[in-house]
């Protein structure tokens, strides 16, 4: 009996998020549109993953509208979506009622097929948005995140799909980011899959470890569905297996899958120029690399790995961070390195090769490790999480589903989108809660049209460094919103990574010193009451100076858009040391119960996800302990205020590296004196403070 494998293409969303970078515009995909549809294709993948965040933060696209263009441009076609469950599209967890409407809202734009995961394989984190999905009479397809861990059993990954069976799912996919299914092991899972649950299986592979289109053949015999292929001018690499190659593998047999090879070479040929447009922004990684069997790190992110290494000045270091992995994800509980897991893992491998071995964990590390992404999949190490635990101020794991602590949140969402610049649709409410930090920039530019990310990389389009250029000197500036630590060559123009620049040299380029922020307010006696996470002070509960009793809720936060009640550690009079409005860090006094504080002004906002060039620096005192950034990144925020008495050891700066929030601290006891402001680029090794 004939058994006709389908066929979904990638072309227009995994396979240019894992060679370029997600920066494809629609533009460039809409000529093959035509092609694409007469070809017979089970789905054509079109949106999620990436593609949401890099419309807006660097093509000014409106994901909303390049949506309804492909389904305009595809009327015989699916278009299928990749959703991160309760994630959505974003990188935390989103309220039931913003999951409902969003997966409504795409099913309307043109969504015919929700491929649904979670990336620590948790059902709990699925279920929303898979009955969100069935309510829309679209296809729902529940996938699961496939690692090789002494925790991943082909019986593990069995159960699964049989509870993705009980949640309604359509299909099941087995979704190997990594390219570590290999052929007969493809064949084995498949089997079990099928027992398990009388579903549909899809397989998606990245090609990166070379094994793929053996495992597609394999899996297509064990009973294998559907096949995820890229067409073949856009395949390999850390891309996928080349849709003319499986369709030509399996040509004559029971698996046939009846598309024309014919067609799909026209499609081909399109998307060979459009390639050579986006060569620039091409991943290193074009063949077989097989460090991936053991660092297990996804095609979409090594490219990215490669490039924040670069920025911090440590290209040399990819080996060890590779050896690493393995290590941060065992201690991680095994969780399989999907978005956005292996962002939080990978730069963990990152800072342990470059600081040591946990010495520097980020706030998302710390979130992975004490449960608020889900249920980990093994035991995670448990030296780590009191660590984490501590340094969080929580005093026991998440065991609930992690969306249960999240209060409704649709409203509020409708009225921050409205004051940062939204046009009141269902759309761009969405747009602003995914991505709060990149839309209003996006919303107050968009009527300018889309940018030809690609070209403005290719033309080495830069700031201007602030200062002079003199043979040696060093500076930094932005290459296409990255920070880069430079040496100039003294003719004009600076060198980036080994690449010559032609910059305006000048200090025209520099903007305007910030003013430091105020002095810290005096505290003296008393029980502190800390931040236990990083966030906004919404509300002071009592006036300053009355009496509360232990266990009183005394300020309410919001963090990750859900409101946190802090509670009274002691009874006694409190007064409050951070004004209500206030960012707030992790750990951070807000107020005293039994001492005194005078009220301080709020603390310098969070800077947005798009920097401008740094401002001028505050000038050194010229005596002191140098505080320095151990990375290339972004000055988030100070932790105290200018002038502030600190011990050695205390959390003076917070810089965003690698998508990451990194705390640096003080060397020594003093008074602390900042020689950078809110916003500034950093280099690896730049000055940020002070200490004297």
């Amino acid at each position: 009996m004939s058994k006709k494998v389908g066929i979904s293409e990638l072309v227009l969303r995994d396979a240019h998020q894992s060679l370029h970078a997600t920066r494809m515009t629609t533009a460039d995909m809409l000529p093959a549109c035509g092609m694409i549809d007469k070809i017979g294709y089970w789905a054509v993948e079109g949106w999620g993953g990436a593609t949401y965040d890099s419309c807006i933060r660097f093509l000014n696209e409106d994901p909303w509208e390049r949506l309804r263009k492909l389904h305009e441009a595809l009327p015989n076609s699916r278009i299928m979506m990749l959703l991160r469950g309760q994630n959505l599209l974003g990188y935390r967890h989103y309220a039931d009622d913003v999951v409902d409407k969003f997966v409504e809202t795409a099913a309307k734009n043109g969504i015919d097929v929700f491929r649904i995961f979670d990336a620590c394989n948790d059902p709990r984190n699925l279920e929303r948005a898979t009955k969100a999905a069935k309510k829309t009479g679209k296809h729902v397809q529940m996938a699961i995140s496939y690692a090789v861990t002494p925790f991943h059993t082909t019986q593990v990954y069995a159960d699964l799909a049989k509870t993705y069976a009980e949640f309604g799912a359509d299909s099941i996919c087995i979704k190997d980011m990594s390219g570590l299914l290999k052929p007969y092991e493809a064949y084995t899972l498949v089997l079990a899959v099928k027992k398990a649950c009388d579903l549909p299986v899809e397989i998606h592979s990245h090609a990166t470890t070379g094994l793929s289109v053996a495992t597609f053949l394999k899996a297509a015999e064990a009973g294998a569905d559907v096949l995820d292929t890229a067409i073949s001018s856009m395949s390999m690499g850390t891309s996928h297996s080349p849709t003319e190659t499986v369709v030509e593998m399996l040509k004559g047999t029971e698996y046939d899958t009846g598309l024309d090879t014919k067609a799909l070479l026209e499609i081909a040929a399109y998307f060979r120029e459009v390639r050579k447009h986006y060569s620039s922004l091409e991943s290193a990684f074009l063949g077989a690399d097989t460090r991936i069997l053991l660092s297990q790190v996804p095609g979409g992110m090594l490219s990215n790995l490669e490039s924040q290494l670069k920025q911090q000045g440590a290209a040399d270091k990819m080996d060890e961070v590779l050896k690493e992995l393995p290590a941060v994800q065992k201690a991680a509980g095994y969780v399989p390195l999907v978005t956005p897991t292996s962002q939080i893992v990978g730069t963990q491998a990152v800072f342990n090769v470059l600081f040591g071995r946990y010495e520097r964990m980020t706030g998302e590390f710390r979130d992975l490790l004490v449960g608020k992404y889900g249920k980990l999949p093994a035991q995670p190490d448990q030296e780590l999480v009191q660590k984490a635990l501590q340094q969080s101020n929580m005093e026991e794991v998440i065991t609930c589903r992690p969306a249960d602590k999240i209060a409704p949140e649709w409203e509020q969402m409708v009225k921050e989108a409205a004051e940062n610049g939204g046009n009141g649709s269902v759309e761009d409410t969405l747009t602003y809660a995914m991505f709060p930090k990149v839309a209003p920039k996006f919303f107050k530019e968009r009527s300018k049209g889309p940018v030809d990310a690609a070209s403005a990389f290719a033309k080495k389009e830069c700031a201007a460094p602030a200062a002079s250029a003199s043979k040696g000197g060093s500076y930094t500036i932005t290459v296409n919103g990255t920070a880069y630590a430079v040496t100039s060559n003294g003719s004009g123009s600076v060198t980036v990574n080994g690449v010559p620049y032609a910059v305006s040299v000048g200090a025209s380029g520099s903007a305007p010193a910030s003013s430091a922020p105020a002095a810290a307010p005096a505290v003296s006696g008393g029980t502190d009451v800390k931040a236990p996470v990083a966030g906004t002070l919404l509300k002071q509960c009592f006036a300053n100076g009355t009496a509360v009793s232990k266990g009183q809720t005394v300020i309410i936060i919001e963090s990750m858009k859900m409101e946190l009640e802090v509670k009274a550690t002691e009874s006694g009079t409190i007064t409050y040391s951070v004004a209500a409005g206030s960012q707030i860090q992790n750990g951070q006094v807000l107020a005293v119960i039994g001492g005194t504080a005078a009220p301080a002004p709020a603390a310098a906002p969070v800077v947005p996800a798009a920097p401008s060039p740094a401002p001028a620096a505050p000038a050194s005192s010229g005596s002191g302990t140098k505080v320095t950034a151990p990375v290339a990144g972004v000055f988030l925020r100070t932790a105290v205020a200018e002038g502030a008495s600190v011990k050695k050891g205390d959390n003076i700066v917070i810089i965003e590296s690698m998508k990451m929030e990194l705390e640096i601290k003080a060397p020594a006891d003093g008074k602390v004196h900042f020689l950078a402001a809110a916003g500034t680029q950093l280099s690896n090794g730049q000055p940020v403070a002070e200490i004297s």
